[in-house]
């Protein structure tokens, strides 16, 4: 698998991976807020699953939600089809109660604020605008495409 042959670059450092959830393992329909019914995108699950399994990956789910009440769908979701990821590991921020009201912006600054520890930080998602923001402003977080799991 490509994204394991990339990650094995960094083999001697410890990794922090942040995947999005909307797109990257979850199917994404604009405005469709209820997670009972969403599909997983199962590929990209197995193969993060995989990753995870590697000594040196800490795999993160790091996802927004328009509202409060979206937290804990999303939070079910997760446990019912990404149990691999521990629960301290699934960070899901509400636009509802940020004083950020836009999603690339709450990444943005959790990445820039995030406690740095010598780890390598890689952030995967599917949202170019995302990815192009914290670039800007988080130079020391490799950025993926979720393109990046196709073989």
């Amino acid at each position: 698998m490509y994204f394991k042959e990339y990650l094995k670059k960094f083999d001697n450092k410890k990794i922090k991976l942040f995947v999005d959830m909307d797109g990257v393992i979850v199917d994404y329909v604009v405005n469709d807020l209820d997670y009972s019914n969403k599909r997983p995108l199962l590929t990209n699950i197995k193969k993060i699953e995989e990753v995870s399994k590697m000594d040196n990956v800490d795999v993160f789910v790091l996802s927004i939600s328009r509202t409060d009440k979206g937290i804990k769908q999303k939070l079910d979701w997760l446990n019912k089809y990404v149990p691999f990821i521990k629960n301290e590991n699934k960070i899901i921020i509400s636009r509802e109660t940020s004083n950020i009201n836009t999603s690339y912006k709450i990444k943005t600054e959790y990445l820039k604020n995030l406690r740095r520890d010598g780890s390598i930080i890689i952030m995967l998602d599917d949202d170019p605008k995302i990815l192009k923001d914290i670039a800007k402003t988080s130079k020391d977080v490799i950025l993926l495409k979720d393109c990046v799991l196709v073989d």
